[in-house]
């Protein structure tokens, strides 16, 4: 069996958290046998007796295939680590998951993205700030990421789609569950028209907990987080804190200083974050306003007429100077392909080739 349907098989094994999975695939030659461990093996990989003998018992091919099929019914797919389509972004992250369960196009996951958070009870003015900055975004071609909650992150959602933007929803519950229930209609408006993503695949029992490990994935597809309007007490901050972790840029919408709502946007613009107070604010810092480029929101983010491959090295280079060795590493492609790719980005003068075989976008 092919190493991606065992890794949704160990994925969707209750008892295997990210932590022991990441140590069995990152350190163990003998994984890909998975199928045919026994009790024994398992226990030499630090579970207990107790679930040794579930996951030998459990953990077979028709398992797997029953698993794969019944997400297919629900038209779920599944990213895996290695396949192309996952974020490159994601990858620059602590913790990366190791299997994406996603609904709806996920072409937009190779596409300029910027997350829009905040509280769950929004005053009017951050209603209408939400509304003005997703729909100047979505003008220029950048993908709204978000969360699915109540308050900002449903109105920044709402205003991508009613404009023709391009959104991403990221889920706290397993992919087949809209969390919270009023917002199931918003759900499959976005599997239709966005993606919906999660790291938690059906039959994911729902917590707390999870709703703060989804954060990372919020900030971590995404090149910047934008806090629209938050209480010093807010959860988005936590999405902040993330982005922060994974190098990427902060911004924060200044609001009242007598208005509670806006104390944890204050208090960000104290620590740095740039402030906005127009979508302006955010596309110049993506080369999207001052050189007026157009966005093709299914190609990404360039007047030129890029391949698959071409864009995939593209949106690396977004990210800064890289050398020919750092894009093998994050592409895992082959010495010919890479050199090609580049080769043909040069020629069409979207990347330039500095000394040392460093690349870099022009």
């Amino acid at each position: 069996m092919d190493k991606k349907w065992i890794l949704i098989g160990l994925d969707g094994s209750p008892g295997l958290g990210w932590k022991r999975i990441s140590n069995i695939v990152k350190f163990d030659d003998e994984w890909e046998n998975a199928l045919d461990f026994t009790p024994a093996d398992w226990i030499q990989r630090g579970l207990s007796t107790e679930l040794a003998n579930e996951m030998s018992s459990r953990f077979t091919a028709s398992w797997v295939e029953e698993r794969v099929e019944k997400m297919d019914k629900k038209g779920i797919q599944f990213i895996s680590y290695w396949d192309e389509e996952y974020p490159i972004l994601m990858k620059e992250t602590n913790n990366p998951p190791w299997v994406l369960y996603a609904k709806g196009d996920s072409r937009l996951l190779s596409t300029l993205s910027v997350a829009m958070v905040g509280t769950r009870l929004p005053t009017a003015y951050g209603r209408k700030v939400g509304e003005m900055l997703t729909e100047g975004l979505c003008a220029h071609g950048v993908t709204i990421v978000s969360g699915l909650a109540k308050g900002i992150d449903g109105v920044c959602h709402e205003a991508a789609l009613n404009c023709a933007g391009s959104t991403i929803a990221v889920l706290g519950t397993a992919i087949d569950i809209a969390y919270p229930p009023e917002h199931s209609s918003l759900y499959r408006r976005i599997a239709e028209r966005g993606l919906i993503i999660s790291e938690y695949p059906i039959g994911t029992a729902g917590h707390p907990g999870l709703f703060p490990q989804r954060n990372r994935i919020i900030a971590g597809v995404t090149r910047g987080t934008v806090i629209v309007e938050a209480d010093a007490r807010s959860g988005s901050l936590i999405t902040a804190d993330r982005a922060l972790d994974a190098n990427r840029d902060i911004f924060a919408v200044p609001g009242p200083i007598t208005s509670p709502k806006s104390r944890g946007c204050l208090e960000l613009l104290k620590q740095g974050a740039k402030i906005v107070t127009d979508p302006s604010d955010i596309l110049e810092e993506y080369g999207l306003w001052s050189q007026g480029k157009k966005v093709d929101m299914n190609k990404g983010l360039t007047d030129y007429e890029l391949t698959d491959e071409e864009q995939r090295i593209y949106h690396m280079l977004e990210q800064g100077t890289r050398s020919f060795d750092e894009l093998m590493n994050l592409s895992e492609w082959d010495f010919g392909l890479l050199h090609s790719v580049l080769l043909s980005l040069i020629m069409k003068k979207a990347v330039v080739q500095l000394p040392g075989s460093v690349y870099k976008l022009i």
